[in-house]
């Protein structure tokens, strides 16, 4: 057996948030790839485990926590986790939630923008130089948002993408560290089932309403799921 193919039959480990949480688009495209998923959630108890050595990479997904919530015993230990991934060099690759305690571990700040208003809906965001460079992001792409808080580009990463109100959406940490505000994960169900469950957030400052939700998957959603591969070919290597 190759390395390469010991290195696809490895699990991936998805830390998510809630027990109903779905690995979305993401889940299905590393198991097309040959990757069991070892899915934990450490908010209702899962243990996370403390040898990586057994994994081919951490996902870890979003949530409606947030990064500071130190008071959580599943926040720190997620948080424990990150910094050992990213200190064996293990892939690692953080959404939404995930990519601000990624940002979170190398010294950012996370925090609500002065005005308040939020990302809910599709937002256009556009690739830095570096993100061109890496073939990752090439001029400017609609992708879908949940969140209230953002991060401070980290110390010694390079910045991918950018957006308006959230100008920090995508960044590298070394060749196989990644995180990014934005969730391509999204299932046309999951994103049905958000709109229900978290209704209210449709309303704050800055939010889009369900209608411009739909209207913006049929506009963009094809061309996320392509950069979506992309991405992951560069994160974990061709399948």
């Amino acid at each position: 057996m190759t390395a390469r193919a010991d290195k696809s039959r490895r699990p991936i480990l998805l830390v998510v948030h809630q027990k109903t949480s779905n690995p979305g688009r993401v889940g299905g495209m590393l198991k097309a790839r040959g990757h069991p998923l070892d899915q934990r959630c450490p908010m209702h108890g899962d243990p996370l485990p403390t040898d990586l050595s057994g994994h081919a990479g951490v996902v870890v997904f979003g949530g409606p926590m947030s990064a500071n919530d130190d008071h959580l015993e599943g926040i720190r230990a997620e948080l424990a986790l990150i910094e050992r991934a990213m200190a064996e060099e293990v892939p690692a690759f953080g959404i939404c939630l995930g990519g601000q305690m990624m940002a979170r571990v190398m010294g950012a700040r996370i925090a609500r923008p002065p005005c308040e208003r939020v990302e809910v809906g599709y937002y256009p965001v556009r690739g830095t130089e570096d993100g061109r460079r890496l073939g990752l992001f090439d001029g400017e792409m609609g992708v879908y948002q949940w969140h209230k808080e953002g991060f401070d580009l980290p110390a010694g990463a390079r910045l991918l993408a950018r957006g308006g109100l959230f100008p920090n959406q995508a960044f590298a940490a070394g060749p196989r560290t990644f995180g990014i505000q934005f969730h391509p994960e999204v299932t046309h169900e999951m994103m049905e089932r958000w709109m229900g469950a978290a209704g209210h957030m449709l309303s704050w400052p800055g939010a889009m309403d369900a209608p411009a939700h739909r209207a913006g998957r049929l506009r963009h959603d094809a061309a996320l799921g392509r950069w979506l591969a992309r991405f992951l070919d560069h994160w974990l290597g061709p399948p």
